[in-house]
């Protein structure tokens, strides 16, 4: 519980942070709507907040509540009736509702379900889907809009550093990622501590989690073998961990934290799918290069994981294709699969024949005319029989 007029103290104090510089305007656009609430998810210190705060810059009135601030440590969910006077009190107009990380206070969801049913609208941040996923299920269906947010995108990176595409960018932001914070500061210690935030906050403290020595092994481990094909039984037995369940529960906590993603092998058995190896891509390229054990291949590697991340960021439903040959993606709409992509840093005599080899049988497996390869600078068109094969360094398909 908190006394009210501390309670105004503290909100008092968040509607001017409220109002403080937004910073480079995001490229991702967000809906807001009477009677729902819309959910922004993602990653911790991926600007979900400012992007929230950027769309509230033309809002008249904003009833904001930061969940945050060590200020309102011992909030409850009884206290929201608190705060909902305090802002009639200090606004004379109907405000849109903006909580901040909500998902530090408990049973939350009953509230903001009274506020959806009266018609009110509600803008909710959170770093952990898992929570907010299930509690809206049970709490608000269909009641929100859900949205995802990731660090920033290439042409974002652009836009803060106020810079044209160079070599010397892209390889900036190739190594460097893209979390605000540390674009800004260029301090390699933020995205070290970023990651123990993410690992005991979000993963350890969050699913009450103890045997901590296997699962930062297991982080470190997928982190350092980011897009490499492996299995849960090779897991298992890398870092001594009791069953294949366990694995697939800690790979459950750092997807929902949104650090890592597990991408599938494509079939059309969703059992093979689950048996089948699983690659793990991280969330930055930020993040791999501060905190890998070691990274060989390493631009390849890197931007395959940018490639990845990108077509997370539009949305896509995305797989791997593997038969007799491999290639990195293929973009699933409906029941088909409508792009097949490979990436290597550069083709080559040792890997050209692989790498569009590759490429080709996932175009001819899924009746594709056209497929991309994406690489670090190459750029070209192949024909091969009635198949086009276009080469793009991935910096131009990143902007395109």
């Amino acid at each position: 519980m908190i006394l009210k007029k501390d309670l105004k103290k503290v909100l008092l104090k968040q509607r001017e942070d409220l109002q403080r510089d937004t910073g480079v305007k995001r490229d991702k656009k967000i809906k807001i709507l009477p009677g729902r609430a819309t959910i922004i998810s993602g990653v911790r210190r991926c600007g979900k907040s400012t992007l929230a705060r950027q769309y509230l810059m033309e809002a008249s009135s904003v009833n904001y509540m930061r969940f945050e601030d060590i200020n309102l440590t011992g909030f409850e969910l009884r206290d929201f009736t608190k705060a909902e006077e305090i802002f009639n009190e200090i606004s004379d107009r109907k405000s849109i509702w903006f909580f901040d990380e909500i998902q530090n206070i408990s049973g939350w969801e009953k509230y903001v379900r009274q506020l959806v049913d009266r018609g009110e609208k509600v803008i909710i941040t959170g770093s952990n889907a898992n929570i907010l996923s299930r509690e809206l299920g049970t709490k608000l269906t269909g009641r929100h809009i859900s949205t995802e947010l990731y660090p920033f995108s290439y042409s974002e990176f652009l836009k803060l550093v106020r810079k044209e595409h160079s070599v010397s960018q892209f390889d900036r932001y190739l190594s460097g990622g893209g979390f605000p914070e540390y674009l800004k500061s260029k301090d390699r210690e933020l995205l070290r501590n970023l990651l123990q935030d993410i690992f005991y906050r979000d993963i350890m403290q969050r699913n009450e989690l103890r045997s901590e020595s296997s699962i930062k092994s297991l982080l470190h481990y997928a982190i350092s073998n980011t897009g490499r094909p492996t299995s849960y039984h090779k897991l298992k037995d890398l870092v001594n961990v009791g069953s294949v369940n366990s694995i697939s529960q800690f790979i459950n906590h750092f997807e929902t934290a949104y650090v890592l993603f597990e991408l599938r092998k494509y079939d059309y058995s969703l059992r093979k799918q689950i048996i089948n190896p699983k690659k793990l891509y991280c969330i930055d390229s930020g993040i791999i290069s501060q905190n890998a054990f070691s990274f060989s291949e390493n631009s390849g590697r890197m931007l395959e994981n940018l490639v990845f991340l990108h077509l997370k960021r539009l949305g896509k439903e995305i797989y791997y294709h593997k038969e007799s040959k491999e290639c990195d993606f293929v973009t699933k709409e409906g029941n088909r699969i409508k792009q097949a992509i490979q990436v290597c840093y550069e083709l080559n005599p040792d890997n050209e024949e692989r790498e569009i080899n590759g490429l080709l049988e996932a175009m001819e497996s899924h009746q594709l005319r056209e497929g991309f390869l994406l690489t670090y600078n190459d750029e070209d068109k192949l024909r091969i029989n009635k198949n086009l094969i276009r080469i793009i360094p991935v910096w131009k398909w990143l902007l395109g």
